[in-house]
């Protein structure tokens, strides 16, 4: 190295201690990494700063906790599978929970199939990172974005596994997520398809007096309920759910033809949670997501 090398290096350093804030210097001194580097902050010293989990060993990740024999059963099962990437597998996995969580009324088989899945999980999750963390200035923007896509759909995947498990931890599992409570057919056929193509486990009755019985075995998370049904008034109903202690956490919302304002009338003596006027627009409907 010539002299006017290391007289630039000593101003390169000596300007990047200029830079660094007290936080910094706390950064450096707690992690033993570098805060700023040659003018910029670094990206670990921004995750430090806004709490994230700031690796010091490349040991200390999850991902290359995974034994080779199962990291090689991966690549195994990835040649195999010729048209399936990454993010199709973790949309594959998504909708067969979604879709048969239903039918596997077991804790034990829940458990068992979310441990086969975390597995390859952990494996997507670990590496994902560790290109991002390491390999994002050197990769492709296109590639770089692929692999945060494939990051989050693995946190998306993780979050849904933990739902599952604590519904069916529970006393009492929803095995739907909306019940849809119209005469008009064509309603609860439009409805329950709509939230069926959003992933979301849907089901619709016409009405009866096994309403209640079906809504205790079933547990919902929200109900679109007519107000004008054959059998029973639908502001009654709301009322008689609202007040029975098994299912008064459950989310009403009235779909009805009936004026607003007669509506509005009844929202604090049924104590519904809302109401979509028909004709509706879907795009009303997404403000149920927070409840699901």
């Amino acid at each position: 190295m010539t002299e006017k090398h290391i007289d630039d290096t000593v101003d390169l350093d000596a300007k990047d201690e200029a830079m660094k804030t007290p936080d910094m210097k706390r950064f450096e001194e707690e992690m033993g990494l570098k805060s700023i580097w040659r003018g910029v902050v670094t990206e670990t010293y921004k995750k430090w700063a806004k709490g994230e989990k700031v690796y010091t060993r490349e040991k200390e990740r999850i991902a290359l906790y995974v034994s080779e024999e199962d990291k090689q059963k991966w690549q195994d099962f990835i040649e195999k599978q010729e048209s399936m990437t990454l993010s199709k597998l973790i949309r594959t996995a998504v909708n067969f929970y979604i879709n048969f969580q239903p039918r596997i009324p077991a804790l034990e088989k829940l458990s068992k199939v979310s441990h086969d899945l975390k597995e390859p999980l952990t494996i997507i999750k670990g590496f994902s990172q560790l290109l991002l963390d390491n390999y994002r200035t050197r990769l492709d923007p296109e590639v770089q974005a692929k692999i945060k896509e494939i990051f989050d759909k693995s946190i998306y995947l993780e979050n849904q596994i933990k739902k599952i498990l604590e519904e069916g931890g529970s006393e009492n599992p929803s095995l739907y997520d909306v019940f849809i409570v119209d005469d008009d057919s064509a309603t609860v056929e439009l409805l329950t398809s709509y939230f069926q193509f959003k992933g979301i486990k849907a089901k619709g009755l016409g009405g009866g007096d096994d309403i209640i019985k079906e809504l205790k075995e079933a547990n919902p998370k929200v109900i679109l309920l007519d107000v004008i049904l054959p059998e029973i008034d639908g502001f009654k109903l709301c009322k008689q759910i609202k007040t029975d202690k098994a299912l008064n956490k459950i989310k009403i919302f009235f779909v009805t033809a009936v004026p607003g304002y007669e509506v509005d009338k009844k929202m604090e003596e049924t104590q519904a949670d809302g109401y979509f006027l028909k004709p509706f627009d879907f795009s009303q409907l997404d403000g149920l997501k927070k409840y699901l």
